[in-house]
């Protein structure tokens, strides 16, 4: 079973990196493979339906979607931005949810099971981008878990290696990847 985990933060040292890497390792200690994808190594313009008509999509969509297609469940991670989802995590799932010739729309999401957490500077923990992503990855035709984590203050919780020292946290991240693999595994994974 195939988890693809992706961090909506291109910075690096992102928390939400760290935290993601996290919940990976709960994933793996259930029995998946996680796939971890790099935002910015996939270089992906924005979306723009004349360019997709001129060139098709871009080989970074194309890398990001025969991921997809090949996965169970999604792990990803949210900074907020403004109270949003990152325009960089938006803009990717827009570009994979693209048909190609043969698919249907959002193909590589339809019937996965996806989880969320986010990371923040700020004292809610990324809750405003998690809630703003829940309904967009259902639209994609993800089942979202109920379940997410939210970590404010991230500055304060993870050392420059990207440990985490809160147990609590690192209990619930690890609690997180693990129900997803379980989610994906009953789902068909």
């Amino acid at each position: 079973m195939r988890i693809v985990a992706i961090p909506g933060s291109l910075r690096d040292g992102s928390y939400n990196r760290m935290a993601l890497r996290v919940a990976a390792q709960g994933a793996r200690a259930a029995g998946a493979e996680v796939v971890e994808v790099s935002l910015r190594e996939l270089a992906l313009p924005v979306y723009d339906g004349d360019l997709e008509a001129r060139d098709g999509l871009p080989e970074g969509a194309r890398r990001l979607k025969a991921l997809l297609l090949g996965s169970h469940g999604v792990l990803l991670a949210s900074p907020e931005y403004n109270g949003g989802i990152p325009g960089g995590l938006k803009n990717a799932l827009d570009w994979a949810s693209r048909a190609e010739k043969g698919e249907k729309a959002a193909e590589a999401f339809r019937g996965k099971v996806a989880a969320i957490l986010g990371a923040s500077t700020g004292a809610f923990g990324a809750v405003r981008s998690l809630a703003a992503l829940r309904p967009v990855l259902a639209a994609l035709g993800l089942t979202v878990l109920g379940d997410q984590v939210a970590l404010p203050r991230a500055q304060d919780l993870f050392a420059p290696d990207g440990s985490l020292a809160d147990e609590g946290r690192k209990k619930a991240l690890l609690a997180l990847g693990a129900g997803l693999a379980r989610a994906a595994e009953r789902a068909g994974g």
